[in-house]
C-alpha cells in the first residue's frame, strides 16, 4: 500500500494466478501509475517504476520476480476509508529506460485487463442449438481460475440447425465481441472486490443511481478542473436492411425497432439524417439484426474532461450514468461515461480524465444528483 497526501492511498497486488500485496521494494518504487477503463477500447494500465542496481550490477527490481511478463497485478485506490479496485489485469510490455544518473533509470510496465486471457488462442468451434448468452457463459467459465464470473443477459434466439449454427473462428474474445455486436450489447469485465470479476455481457447500463455529479462553474461547489461539450449532428444514423429467411428463401426487411440504450438520457435526441445498409444480417433474425443496428449507432452529444478528485471525493467509474451541472440547460443532465483515465503520481496528485455521451442535448430532469 503506499500513501498518498491527503488520505489518498493506492494499493498494489501481484502474481502469477493469485494476486498477493506487492513486496514493499516494488511499491516504494512506483513513481506513477495510469489506468485507463474505456468503454469502447478496453481498460489497461501503464506503472512507472524508479531502477537502482545492486551490488552485482543487477536491477534487483527487473529480476526479482514479481513484475515477470504475464504475471496478474491488481491496482486499486482509496480516496476514504475503503480501497476501489480500477484494474485486475495482466502485464504484457517492459520498456526499461537506463540512466548514467544513479537511481533515474525507470521501468514502465504496461498491460491489459482480464479480456488478455481471453485473447489467447484462437479456436474452430460451432455451437449447436444455443443461444449467445449461453454460449458467452460456458466460454468464460474456462476461465474461473481468474476470478471471472458470467454476468449474461439472456438472449432468446437459439437457432436450429436447420437455420444456422453459430461458429467460432476467431479467439474467445473476438467471438464474444462479435456476440455482443449482433444482440446489440457490450462485453467488458470489472472488479467487484480483490480477485474477483463480472464478466458482463448485456445492454448499456443506465439505471441506477448515478455517479455524484460532475459540477462546472458553481464557485465552491465546482469539482472538474476543465469540461468542454461536442455535439456532432451527423453521428446518429437509420439503419435499413433485409434478410433473407432460409426455409422460404423470401427477403425481410428489417422492423425499426428501439436503442436497447436505456433509459433515455437526453430531452432532445439527435434526429439520424444519414442512412446506413446492414450488410450483415444473414446470421441474425430480423429483430436481433434491427435492435442492433439501433442500439450500435453512435451518440451525438459527447463531454470530456478533468476531475478534482479530491473535490469530487470518490472515484469515477465507467459504463455507468453520471450527472452534469453548470454547464447550462442544452448540456446538464445525466450521462452515460465511457472512460475514465486515472493518473496517480506518488505522494502529489490523483486526476480523473473522463469521457461521458449521451444521444441529445437537454436533461429529462430539472436536477441531478448531487
Amino acid at each position: 500500500m503506499l500513501a498518498g497526501h491527503l488520505g489518498i492511498r493506492l494499493v498494489l497486488q501481484v502474481g502469477k494466478i493469485v494476486p498477493l500485496p506487492a513486496p514493499a521494494d516494488v511499491v516504494d518504487a512506483i513513481t506513477q501509475v495510469e489506468v485507463t477503463n474505456d468503454a469502447e477500447m478496453g481498460d489497461g494500465f501503464q506503472i512507472i517504476f524508479t531502477l537502482g542496481k545492486d551490488q552485482a550490477g543487477s536491477y534487483g527490481l527487473l529480476d526479482g520476480g514479481a513484475l515477470d511478463p504475464f504475471n496478474r497485478v491488481v491496482i486499486a485506490v482509496a480516496v476514504g476509508a475503503v480501497p476501489e479496485v480500477l484494474i485486475d489485469g495482466i502485464i504484457a510490455h517492459h520498456q526499461l529506460v537506463p540512466s548514467n544518473e544513479p537511481g533515474m533509470s525507470t521501468l514502465t510496465v504496461t498491460g491489459r485487463d482480464l479480456r488478455q486471457v481471453l485473447d489467447l488462442e484462437e479456436k474452430n468451434e460451432k455451437y449447436e442449438n444455443q443461444s449467445d448468452s449461453v454460449i458467452f457463459t460456458r466460454l468464460i467459465g474456462d476461465y474461473a481460475r481468474y476470478g471471472l464470473v458470467p454476468q449474461p443477459t439472456p438472449t432468446t434466439d437459439v437457432p436450429i440447425e436447420l437455420q444456422r449454427i453459430p461458429r467460432q473462428h476467431e479467439t474467445d474474445l473476438k467471438f464474444i465481441q462479435r456476440m455482443a455486436d449482433r444482440n446489440g450489447f457490450v462485453f467488458y469485465i470489472e472488479p467487484v472486490t480483490f480477485g474477483v470479476n463480472r464478466a458482463y455481457f448485456g445492454p448499456e447500463t443506465r439505471a441506477g443511481i448515478p455517479q455524484p455529479a460532475l459540477t462546472a462553474n458553481m464557485d465552491a461547489f465546482s469539482n472538474v478542473n476543465t469540461l468542454s461539450f461536442s455535439h456532432d449532428a451527423l453521428a446518429p444514423t437509420r439503419a435499413e436492411g433485409s434478410i433473407l429467411e432460409p426455409i422460404t428463401k423470401t427477403s425481410i426487411p428489417l422492423p425499426s425497432l428501439p436503442s436497447l440504450r436505456i433509459p433515455p438520457l437526453a430531452a432532445k435526441p439527435t434526429p439520424a439524417r444519414r442512412k446506413v445498409i446492414v450488410r450483415d444480417a444473414a446470421n441474425k433474425n430480423s429483430a436481433q439484426a434491427a435492435t442492433a443496428a439501433a442500439t450500435n449507432a453512435p451518440e451525438s452529444v459527447k463531454g470530456e474532461g478533468e476531475l478534482d478528485t479530491l473535490r469530487y471525493g470518490s472515484v469515477l467509474r465507467a459504463h455507468r450514468s453520471v450527472g452534469v451541472r453548470g454547464a447550462g440547460l442544452s448540456y446538464d443532465g445525466d450521462y452515460y461515461v465511457r472512460g475514465v483515465k486515472h493518473v496517480i503520481t506518488s505522494g502529489v496528485s490523483y486526476t480523473q480524465q473522463f469521457t461521458i455521451s449521451r444521444e441529445g442535448t437537454g436533461g429529462l430532469l430539472p436536477v441531478v444528483r448531487p
